[in-house]
């Protein structure tokens, strides 16, 4: 079927383009270029190919769309304002500004209609490939017999960018990992304008983008508006057919590449850096106003046909859309009650009944890497939680993030010796992409309806910032199982040894840092994460730590880990110094409170897992745990000490590592840095000291 735009439809466009740049005027800042040159664009997904609700936007059964290129945020939010989203004239006068609701840049739960932040470049695209992802997985495990679009839970999802995403390595990352999982439910429309805020982007960028995207598995097409002789016409004829035609591509993610000019037909700064990211000035966008055939003595304006018309379009296709899913979606509920019961639980954010029973139980007394403890928590809950998916970026081994029951997920001709494989296995493959993989878990847990985990070395958690920041900023449902925590990494030296990693991811608002003790508090701590709901970074070690009998100890119980921090053990009444520990330190204290002990001084083991869980308690309970009356006190923690001058006050002293670590055995780097019984006791009493004198 192919598409013709009607004169109301040229008049829309028209009008959305000058609202874009009025917009960006009015706040004194943005990026208009964009938002004009691909108006025709953006109306055509939400007037004409989406499947969307814009009386729900969170509709089960909706096309995902995503601004990639975040930056040009007005172009969204004047096709959510005509298609009825709840936005108003008077939300687009106020963009950028404050007490607006519309943010320099889309935000997830902010706005109505916005899937997933965005703003730094190429994240957008990962997380498009992630909610492509999150598709094929739930259609697996809830609807994996229906032919290929007719069940409830098939949808495209769409996204825009432009050159600077394509640049981005998370750009690359996500792009070749969806090739290889042969997502056949993305499009991507990659707006090939060929200006940055430098300017032409052949000073850094001349890529051939069809070889790129061809070689990486992808089916690829062009639009080009921008005719030989010269000419521009913006032809949604062309788009509408390539559209169908990606719509069709089953076997493969689609990009279209869309020659456009950027800021057509703005009259001097089309085609030119100035218009990327700047207002146009007054004389420029009454020059646009003059070329769009407006009046340009005024401002925001839309006419109300135009509103009319586009509210009553997207309005009737919602309608149809629903009307036609909702008969999908009640026959699979009457054919499969157990799933409709999962899904029902599944959107109510419910994890399943009596999950603590399905912990693993360790044996006291054997030593246990807590990497180790944290694969065996995986295996027990996953028949428990068919929500529960993930992998690692190419080191399940070592990060124990393998199901061993479950099979891959990746088409079934990716298969290999050591992964069987199923287009809806559970066994994430992320391949050595660290932050396409973080990128693609936030596009996977938006949704909320799953549950995704993510594996590499803690250093490597560098490589995954942006991603992760952008999942803490959003709140969402992403563990990362960050193993081989400390200078314990050993005899692959300082590259691979984190010292800094864990001052600097606790910096980072709104994630949780969970170092746990041992193998019984790896399990609680897992369980305390999936009931959070937010996300959260496990830090577990390479070596082998004690796994004390607690009971039999005399220590308090591993669920104590929910609370973030607290008293593992005193070693009489009345602490006279307090020994703080996290991890792998944390069997150091217990040695060091021994021998202080021994020596006639009363100390208390002080066990703060998680710094942010340990913060939210009332100020009662922290005091309980660190009374304010005992200065004295020692942190140890195979890290930068930053983190804890907090908690030591005026007479503490930390046990900690101020510099990058050594090419030595972990046994013998934790010996170099002072983690030894020794040296802690002589701490504790150097505190003791100072809070005397």
């Amino acid at each position: 079927m192919s598409f013709q735009a009607t004169e109301l439809d040229l008049k829309a466009i028209r009008q959305s383009k000058a609202l874009a740049a009025d917009m960006v005027e009015a706040a004194g800042s943005g990026h208009p270029g964009t938002p004009i040159s691909l108006a025709p664009a953006a109306y055509l997904l939400y007037q004409y190919v989406m499947n969307t609700n814009p009386k729900d936007p969170k509709w089960l059964g909706r096309d995902r769309f995503v601004l990639s290129a975040g930056h040009a945020s007005a172009l969204q939010y004047v096709q959510l304002f005509l298609a009825g989203y709840g936005i108003e004239m008077e939300d687009l006068k106020k963009l950028r500004q404050s007490g607006g609701l519309l943010t320099g840049h889309p935000e997830y739960g902010v706005q109505p209609g916005i899937e997933v932040t965005t703003g730094p470049l190429g994240t957008g695209v990962a997380a498009a490939v992630g909610m492509a992802m999150e598709q094929r997985r739930l259609r697996g495990m809830l609807d994996s017999s229906a032919p290929l679009g007719k069940s409830p839970f098939d949808h495209y999802v769409y996204v825009i960018s432009g050159e600077g995403c394509l640049q981005e390595g998370i750009g690359y990352e996500a792009c070749s990992l969806a090739g290889t999982q042969k997502l056949g439910n993305l499009i991507y429309l990659y707006d090939d304008n060929q200006i940055s805020i430098e300017d032409d982007v052949k000073i850094a960028f001349n890529e051939d983008i069809r070889a790129r995207f061809e070689s990486q598995g992808w089916h690829y097409q062009e639009v080009n508006w921008l005719r030989s002789d010269g000419s521009y016409a913006e032809d949604l004829t062309a788009l509408y057919a390539a559209i169908t035609a990606a719509k069709a591509e089953t076997e493969r993610p689609s990009l279209i590449k869309l020659r456009t000019i950027i800021g057509w037909p703005s009259p001097s700064k089309q085609n030119h850096g100035a218009i990327h990211g700047a207002p146009l000035g007054a004389s420029e966008l009454a020059g646009l106003k003059d070329a769009l055939g407006m009046n340009h003595d005024q401002s925001f304006v839309v006419s109300p046909e135009v509103l009319q018309a586009t509210r009553e379009n997207a309005a009737l296709r919602a309608r149809k859309a629903y009307e036609a899913w909702i008969e999908r979606f009640e026959a699979w509920q009457q054919a499969n009650p157990e799933g409709a019961e999962l899904l029902r639980r599944l959107q109510a954010g419910k994890l399943p009944e009596g999950l603590e029973q399905v912990l693993p139980k360790f044996e006291a007394g054997k030593a246990l890497a807590t990497r180790a403890a944290s694969g065996k928590v995986i295996n027990a809950l996953a028949d428990a939680m068919p929500e529960l998916w993930g992998g690692s970026a190419d080191l399940a081994g070592s990060n124990n993030t393998d199901m061993k029951a479950e099979l891959s997920f990746a088409p079934l001709e990716h298969g290999t010796k050591s992964w069987q494989t199923s287009p809806y296995g559970r066994n994430l493959h992320f391949g050595v992409r660290e932050h396409g993989m973080a990128g693609v878990m936030n596009g996977i847990a938006v949704s909320g309806l799953t549950r995704p985990y993510g594996g590499t070395f803690f250093v490597f958690s560098d490589f995954m910032r942006g991603a992760v920041r952008l999942a803490a900023l959003m709140g969402l449902p992403v563990t990362y199982v960050w193993t081989h925590d400390s200078v314990g990494v050993g005899e692959d030296g300082p590259t691979h040894q984190p010292v800094e990693t864990l001052a600097s991811y606790r910096a980072m608002p709104g994630i949780a840092v969970v170092r746990p003790a041992d193998a019984e508090e790896t399990a609680w701590a897992w369980l305390e994460v999936l009931r959070r709901r937010g996300p959260a970074g496990l830090v577990l070690t390479r070596q082998g730590v004690p796994n004390p009998g607690r009971v039999e100890s005399g220590l308090a119980p591993a669920s104590e880990v929910a609370r973030g921090g607290y008293v593992l053990k005193d070693f009489g009444e009345n602490p006279q110094v307090l020994l703080l520990a996290t991890g792998s330190e944390v069997s150091l204290a217990l040695q060091a409170g021994q021998v202080l002990f021994e020596e006639g001084i009363v100390a208390r083991i002080v066990n703060l897992p998680c710094l942010e869980w340990f913060e939210e308690q009332d100020q009662a309970y922290r005091d309980s745990v660190i009374p304010p009356r005992v200065r004295a006190r020692v942190s140890i923690e195979a890290g930068v000490a930053m983190p804890w001058y907090k908690y030591l006050g005026d007479a503490g002293v930390p046990v900690s590592i101020e510099t990058f670590g050594k090419p030595n055995s972990g046994a013998e780097n934790f010996k170099f840095f002072g983690f030894t019984v020794e040296n802690v006791v002589a701490k504790a009493k150097e505190s003791l000291a100072k809070a005397k004198a």
